[in-house]
C-alpha cells in the first residue's frame, strides 16, 4: 500500500489544499494529512479543530485520514509507514524553501521520497494568511473556502470583534 502525508498547519484549509489532498488521493493508496502544532504560532483554530475542518471536507474522500502531529515531519512520516511526503507549490518562490527540506529530509530518511505538486493556477495566489487577513476586514472569502470552513473563520473573526467591544 502506498501512503503518502501531506504536511500542513491548515488554519484554514483552503480549496488550493483541498485540490493537493484530492489529487494525491487519486494517486496514492492512502493519504494521511498531518496538521502542524507548532508552538511557536498562535493559530486561528486550534489543531483539533483544523483536524475537524479537514475531516468535513474530505469524507468523501475514503482513502484520506487526518492526524495532529508535532516534531520532526520525518518522524510523522515513519510513524504513519509513509515513503511520500507531498507538497504542493504555489509559485517558484515556493520551490527553493521546499527543495531545501525535501533534501535535508532525504539526507535524514533516504527511504521517504518528497513528490511536488503543482497548485492548480487558479489557486496559484491562494494562502492561508491572504485568507484570513481578509476575513478580518469582514471580506468575501467564499471562493477561497468551502463554504462550512467560510462560515467558520468568519465567525472566529466575529467572536473577536465581539469580544473586542465589550
Amino acid at each position: 500500500m502506498k501512503t503518502a502525508v501531506y504536511p500542513g498547519s491548515f488554519d484554514p484549509v483552503t480549496l488550493g489544499h483541498y485540490d493537493i489532498i484530492e489529487r494525491t488521493a487519486k494517486i496514492m493508496d492512502r493519504v494521511v494529512i498531518g496538521v502542524l502544532q507548532n508552538k511557536s504560532k498562535t493559530p486561528l483554530f486550534s489543531a483539533q479543530e483544523r483536524v475537524k475542518m479537514l475531516e468535513e471536507v474530505t469524507k468523501d474522500l475514503p482513502n484520506v485520514e487526518v492526524r495532529c502531529f508535532d516534531g520532526l515531519l520525518i518522524d510523522f512520516a515513519r510513524s504513519c509507514d509513509a515513503k511520500v511526503i507531498v507538497r504542493g507549490l504555489r509559485a517558484v518562490t515556493d520551490f527553493e524553501y521546499e527543495l531545501q527540506m525535501a533534501q535535508t529530509n532525504r539526507v535524514i530518511a533516504p527511504e521517504i521520497d518528497t513528490l511536488f505538486l503543482n497548485t492548480n493556477l487558479k489557486y496559484s495566489y491562494l494562502s492561508s494568511s491572504i485568507v484570513k487577513e481578509i476575513a478580518e476586514f469582514g471580506g468575501d472569502i467564499q471562493e477561497f473556502l468551502h463554504p462550512q470552513i467560510a462560515r467558520k473563520v468568519m465567525e472566529k473573526f466575529a467572536q473577536g470583534r465581539d469580544l473586542g467591544k465589550k
